[in-house]
């Protein structure tokens, strides 16, 4: 348990660009609180992407037929459509007003495949999920340690909808350090019931408490959560992705 957290914006990381240190950022705007082993660092997808390179100019995307005919119906941009259905493995649902629901090769079910216009230059470039997100949180991670002595857990956030409920949460998308996934079965509820069916989906509370400080468009990208009393493991977050044969709503 974790009867205090704080959830600390670091202030200052500048705009990150394809080839950037990431890490050499964040440490920087860290180091006037110093960072602890016991820390978490929650970081957006969208700089994780900018920094390796998942932009792609839109000039440069060549749209199918089936790309510039959705985009025609809806009033959508062709050359976002084909790059939503290049990133996506299985398209789930092409909704009214031009939503498509994909699932990625990660194995995120969201819109759009993550494939993203906010926030990139001018509007002219997408950004893509990172190719790995659990190895791109185990290198921030390692890199942490070597700029500052500090191995912090990383846990790496994307915004997703959610199945009958308005509105978008962070979510993990991306971890390393901590255990993504914390198990309660089998332990007493406060009344001495033995649970069965409980288990916590600690990386995702964790992004979603940090999107509360850093916010969707202070360009505040990473959070540093102090208190959260998490337990190392080697699990990433695709442990959070559900397996196909339990899906009881395909």
């Amino acid at each position: 348990m974790s009867e205090r957290l704080e959830l600390v914006a670091l202030p200052g990381i500048p705009e990150v660009r394809p080839g950037d240190d990431l890490a050499r950022f964040i440490a920087d705007a860290a180091a006037g609180i110093g960072l602890r082993d016991d820390d978490v660092l929650v970081v957006t997808q969208k700089v994780v992407s900018k920094a390796e390179g998942r932009v792609v100019e839109l000039a440069s995307v060549q749209p199918r037929e089936e790309a510039r005919a959705w985009a025609a119906r809806w009033g959508k941009d062709p050359r976002q459509v084909e790059l939503v259905l290049q990133e996506s493995a299985e398209i789930v649902r092409m909704a009214e007003g031009g939503l498509i629901i994909s699932r990625t090769r990660h194995g995120l079910v969201c819109a759009n495949a993550g494939v993203d216009l906010s926030n990139v230059g001018d509007g002219e470039a997408a950004t893509l999920l990172p190719v790995e997100p659990d190895r791109s949180a185990r290198e921030l991670r390692e890199r942490l340690g070597t700029l500052t002595g500090a191995q912090p857990a990383v846990v790496i956030s994307d915004s997703f909808g959610r199945p009958w409920r308005n509105g978008i949460v962070n979510v993990a998308i991306g971890s390393a350090g901590l255990e993504p996934l914390v198990d309660l079965r089998g332990q007493p509820d406060a009344a001495g019931r033995e649970m069965q069916a409980t288990v916590i989906a600690a990386a995702d509370e964790l992004a979603s408490a940090a999107d509360l400080a850093g916010g969707k468009v202070a360009q505040l990208p990473v959070v540093l959560v102090r208190g959260y009393a998490w337990r190392p493991s080697d699990d990433g977050a695709a442990a959070l992705v559900m397996d196909r044969d339990r899906d009881l709503f395909p």
